[in-house]
């Protein structure tokens, strides 16, 4: 029998969350804002500046994607209650298979509006620089930074994301140390914010003969990718450049020639590299996006003093300062423990499943 009240009880909360998330876009001021910028796109001096043009471009899908987020929402709320007035009227309960159908798309569409709500953030609609350090552990910590990278790897791919590697050292015996790599795609680095800190994994140890169980830390370091923006100037006298040989694949080229580059920022002590490109200018103008991310970061960081600011708090790489736990034995178990999200599906979360974690942090923080 068809309960018309039930589904306008669904119909109905899934409107609430409609106009709140509306309200929390400001979904009007959205609409008159992506007019104006692309009114600007169209201006001529623009069309000779690729990275006005880039940075515009950029502004305007992530304005888009929150407006048409919305509007799909709606439309498909819309269809929810005009099926739910036809099966009243005509009492075609055949309809109902397709009115659940219409429901399950409507929360679809509407947990995806709610999640670009959380992508508030200046530099949210940014590409993502990670920085993946290995901690105490010795090999088994370098063993669980290359379990990690392969576990943002397989996130990215599910995302649509794309994947550069630009810096990488080896360990000693197995695994990596660290890893510097570039993660594209829209709002890349409003959802990867999320997993800056400490993960730390429990497991039966391949590395050791008797099979004992072994604790392993590692950090990942998000940042935003910013073009030279004007936030900070870089003086070339602060620099200290320095080329080698990269010791990454990518042909004879690279690695007989000192592409490679590694750039010291003097008043802070920065230290950025990368050997990813085939050329050294490449290399340069990557290494110094990384440079100027990481000094906004500083400068950040330095304004918003006690708030929590853009790359959070600096944790010692040890037991106790872990954001998140991988465990493989006694039991299975990935625990958030900040927000308390957990599964037992540890296979699926080093797959690249790890986007319930990181929207419960957005809702949560």
């Amino acid at each position: 029998m068809f309960r018309a009240d039930d589904y306008r009880m669904r119909a109905k909360a899934l409107s609430d969350t409609l106009q709140e998330t509306k309200e929390a876009l400001d979904i009007d001021e959205l609409r008159q804002k992506l007019s104006a910028l692309k009114a600007e796109q169209e201006k001529p001096e623009v069309w000779g500046d690729l990275e006005l043009s880039t940075k515009l471009g950029r502004e305007i899908s992530s304005v888009e994607g929150k407006v048409a987020s919305y509007d799909k929402g709606k439309k498909a709320l819309e269809e929810v209650n005009e099926v739910i007035d036809l099966i009243e009227e005509t009492g075609e309960e055949e309809l109902v298979p397709e009115l659940d159908t219409l429901l399950q798309t409507a929360e679809s569409d509407l947990e995806e509006m709610r999640i670009r709500s959380l992508l508030r953030g200046k530099y949210d609609n940014y590409n993502a620089l990670l920085t993946l350090h290995s901690g105490a552990g010795g090999t088994e910590s370098c063993d669980w930074v290359s379990m990690l990278y392969r576990m943002y790897t397989r996130y990215a791919e599910r995302s649509g994301f794309r994947v550069t590697e630009l810096d990488r050292l080896d360990g000693d015996e197995a695994g990596i140390k660290s890893v510097d790599f570039k993660i594209e795609g829209e709002n890349a680095y409003g959802y990867l914010k999320a997993e800056k800190g400490v993960h730390r994994l429990v497991r039966i140890s391949p590395f050791d003969a008797n099979k004992r169980r072994h604790t392993s830390f590692a950090s990942l370091e998000v940042m935003p990718e910013i073009e030279d923006d004007g936030d900070v100037e870089i003086r070339p006298e602060d620099l200290k450049v320095t080329t080698f040989r990269s010791s990454g694949a990518g042909g004879q080229h690279i690695n007989k020639t000192e592409s490679a580059i590694r750039i010291q920022h003097i008043p802070t002590g920065i230290v950025v590299s990368c050997q990813n490109e085939r050329s050294q200018i490449q290399n340069r103008e990557m290494a110094m996006k990384m440079l100027r991310s990481k000094l906004i970061e500083l400068k950040e960081s330095e304004r918003l003093a006690n708030e929590q600011n853009l790359k959070g708090e600096i944790k010692k790489i040890e037991w106790g300062s872990q954001i998140r736990s991988y465990v493989f034995c006694p039991y299975t178990l990935v625990k958030d423990h900040r927000t308390g999200c957990e599964t037992g599906n540890i296979q699926a979360v080093m797959d690249g499943d790890i986007q319930p974690f990181i929207i419960d942090y957005l809702k949560k923080s």
